[in-house]
Order: structure tokens, then sequence, then C-alpha cells
């Protein structure tokens, strides 16, 4: 991956940066960065906005635009969103709705067969995991302290899609739930059509989840 492409990813995977952050995390110079950023700024792929500093002078924190965030794929957009709405039309709302649920059942029925069906929660996590970074979600996992877990989205392939059919995302819920068992709870706590970065959902064993309402 040329250093061009790795900013764009990390831009993309970790959010806003500085140049000095992006430097270290690539292991090169800031001002290596510096001037990979410049081109990229010239190309409108990234901009910056400066942050005040408790000492010295504000330090520029570098994000995608949105032509950075389009060279990451989203599935076929413009003819999935053109037959969305051709269906809708056709065939109402409520037909929409029973090819959402079909997809998902697909879907359910196809990560199932490849996930592991016994096992901790964390390596059902991880299989989910890598099934969504194949099909281009740039998913990432991590374990809290608390013995919660998170699952990351970093990329939506079907963003404009779910912007024009918003129950692809309430479905997916659905999906994570059915995949990862009654024993754990699934909340989405950020959402990209609501104007975060990333989709993220905190998983945690029920168990856990009553300790901590009791609390």
């Amino acid at each position: 991956m040329k250093s061009r492409e790795k900013l764009l990813f990390h831009l993309k995977t970790k959010g806003p940066q500085t140049a000095a952050r992006l430097a270290k995390r690539l292991d090169v110079t800031p001002v290596a960065v510096r001037q990979h950023l410049d081109r990229l700024l010239e190309d409108g792929l990234v901009d910056f906005e400066e942050e005040r500093q408790s000492v010295g002078r504000p330090a520029r924190v570098w994000r995608l635009t949105e032509a950075g965030h389009a060279p990451f794929p989203e599935g076929y957009a413009e003819l999935t969103v053109g037959l969305l709405d051709a269906m809708r039309d056709a065939f109402g709302n409520k037909a929409l709705e029973k090819l959402v649920a079909a997809r998902t059942k697909s879907q359910q029925a196809d990560y199932a067969a490849r996930m592991p069906r016994a096992g901790n929660i964390d390596k059902r996590i991880a299989a989910l995991t890598r099934l969504r970074t194949e099909e281009g979600y740039m998913a990432e996992w991590s374990r809290s302290a608390d013995g919660s877990f998170t699952l990351v989205e970093n990329h939506c392939p079907i963003c404009a899609a779910a912007e024009v059919c918003q129950g692809l995302c309430a479905n997916e819920l659905e999906l994570f739930r059915g995949l990862l068992g009654d024993g754990v709870e699934v909340e989405r706590t950020e959402h990209i059509l609501e104007g975060a970065r990333r989709c993220a959902y905190r998983i945690t064993p029920r168990q856990r989840a009553r300790r901590a309402r009791r609390r």
C-alpha cells in the first residue's frame, strides 16, 4: 500500500488525526506526512481544522472530505438506490420490507454456516468481524475492561442504499443478535446515518448487563 493510500486508510479507520500522530502510526517523519497531506489537500481528499492546544500554536487536525471517502467502495450504490426506489414505487413499502427481511434471513444463514457453532463469545465476534470486513465494512473489534465488547464498522458499503431504505440498518441489529445468540445484548452506539464517522455496536453478555443495571 502506497503512503497516500495508507494516509487515507488511517484517516478512514481511526478518524481525524494530527500529522504527528499519523507519522507515528505510519513510522515515518512528520515532514513526510505533511507533504503527502498537502498534496491530498490540493486534490480535495482531506481537510483540516485548527485545534487549540494548552501550550503553543493550534494543531491541524486532518480528516477526510466527502471526496476522500469516495475511494472506499459502496457496492454499486447508484444502481442499488435506483432499484430500491423503483421497487417502492411499483410495489409499495410493505414489499420493500419483505425484501429486506428476506435479505437478512439469507445473510444470517450464510454467516451462521461460516461462524463457529460453539465456543467463547469473543471467537464468534472475531468471526463476525472477519465476515463483515470481507464484505467491505472495514470492521474491528475490541474487549473492554468491564467484559463488554465493541464491534466497529469504519465503512458502510451500503450507506447510500440505507439512506433510502433504513430497514437495512434496523435489520443489521437483528442479524447480529441472531448470530451472537441469546446470551448477549447488542446495541448500536454510533451510526453513520446519524452523522457519526462510523457505526459501532456494544456487545454485552447478559449476566454482566444485569449486574451493571443492579448497580
